[in-house]
């Protein structure tokens, strides 16, 4: 458990925003992240649940808050539940937190033990006329197995059944969504980390290094500048690996007249980067991986252009779509007639282009957002267009990072290295 130092005031302001959507007379209720066991008496590293951690900043296992902001004792309107330190789990595990050390990072002034939560809970409970509890909505989610937060419903509605209860995750899927400035600080500088990290990669990429050699250094460059590490499994793909959309081998030697596709971000303060290049590994584009690659930052800057307050993703992206159609006709990848002939289900463009252009970005990397409703200024998304071209052994993927604000965009990585002329020139540093 990695516990960086983020300013209480943007939990403390988190917890305002969600206190204000609630009904009247309600109590919230957030639950750690489960602990999985791996193999043997081994764990897999604790990942906190990202609501629990955008309201108050502990990443501490079996950890809850509790909200109830008309309890008629202000002591008990905001509480955080810890589990108690024990001498001997810490010679093996480390220290735990102290309620000093919570009240720092969250900024509440209330903390019990976990050990004593049950009967004040019950308490509060019985006093509270609606329940809100937390749940894994995020649209992209693949797994049934019930975790700790949906086992902690269950045994809520079969304690208290006659509450009214409600979805915490409708809040928080609108309240996330729009990032303050203090979060917008947190992701800038999780992408400086980002940003010197591909530069460092520039200098080192040649015939022969391999895809897992360049993680190392991902990994390196990362701690060393006090992040925790990757915010997400980084993809590191050269030559026709690069079309594997989610490619996670990382192990194989990169060749000569090959492109590498590198797909990572920094984590710092809980928030993430998400940036993607593509080199060429011998320092130098050839003449059709510059076209292809001039194609694909061309519907870069064109989806950047379109990403403002109003439009929905999935028009964005629909428009984003109608380019693509255009660029490939230039570049030979598609032909009138495959136009005129596709069905509108099946673009023909998704030949070469096969993932969405933009997702939400935070403190998870695929953030909360809705896909169906307006863009609002406050929003931070990721721009990508990839082309893949399974005929010539080529994947390119471009991906920066943009927040939306009422005056424009803000391309939190427009200082990266991006062009082919700023590719090869600091390649040439080799």
């Amino acid at each position: 458990m990695k516990q960086q130092i983020v300013r209480p005031g943007l939990f403390t302001q988190n917890r305002a925003r969600f206190v204000r959507e609630m009904k009247k007379n309600s109590i919230a209720v957030f639950v750690s992240n489960d602990e999985w066991p791996a193999n043997g008496d081994s764990l897999h590293p604790f990942i906190q649940n990202s609501d629990l951690y955008w309201l108050c900043g502990i990443r501490q296992e079996d950890t809850m808050l509790i909200l109830y902001p008309d309890h008629p004792d202000p002591d008990y309107r905001e509480v955080l539940v810890l589990v108690r330190p024990n001498e001997l789990k810490e010679k093996w595990d480390g220290r735990r937190l102290r309620a000093a050390d919570a009240k720092a990072i969250s900024g509440i002034s209330t903390i019990i033990w976990l050990d004593t939560v049950d009967s004040l809970l019950q308490q509060w409970i019985h006093l509270a006329d609606h329940i809100y509890l937390s749940s894994n909505e995020n649209d992209r989610k693949a797994s049934d197995i019930p975790t700790k937060a949906y086992r902690f419903i269950d045994e809520m509605k079969r304690r208290y059944p006659l509450h009214n209860y409600h979805r915490a995750a409708a809040i928080m899927r609108s309240l996330r969504a729009i990032k303050t400035a203090d979060e917008v600080t947190l992701l800038k500088e999780a992408v400086n980390i980002t940003d010197h990290t591909f530069r460092k990669l520039m200098t080192m990429v040649r015939p022969g290094v391999t895809e897992n050699e360049i993680e190392g250094q991902i990994w390196q460059s990362f701690l060393s500048q006090g992040s925790p590490g990757p915010a997400y499994g980084m993809i590191i793909a050269s030559g026709d690996r690069a079309r594997t959309l989610h490619y996670v081998e990382n192990n194989k030697p990169c060749l000569d007249g090959e492109l590498l596709l590198m797909d990572f971000g920094a984590e710092f303060g809980g928030y993430c980067a998400d940036l993607t290049r593509t080199i060429p590994v011998s320092g130098k584009f050839t003449k059709r991986q510059k076209t292809v690659y001039n194609a694909c930052l061309h519907l870069h800057n064109y989806a950047k252009s379109l990403l403002k307050p109003g439009i929905t993703l999935v028009d964005y992206t629909e428009q984003v779509g109608e380019e693509a159609s255009r660029q490939f006709l230039k570049i030979g990848l598609l032909k009138k007639s495959d136009l005129k002939n596709e069905d509108r289900h099946h673009r023909a463009y998704r030949k070469y282009l096969y993932h969405g252009i933009s997702h939400h970005l935070g403190i998870d990397v695929h953030d909360l957002g809705s896909r169906t409703e307006p863009i609002k200024a406050g929003m931070v998304f990721t721009v990508e267009p990839g082309i893949y071209i399974e005929e010539e052994q080529m994947g390119i993927r471009i991906e920066n990072n943009v927040w939306i604000t009422k005056t424009g965009n803000q391309d939190l990585m427009k200082n990266i290295p991006i062009t082919v002329e700023e590719i090869e020139g600091c390649m040439k540093q080799i």
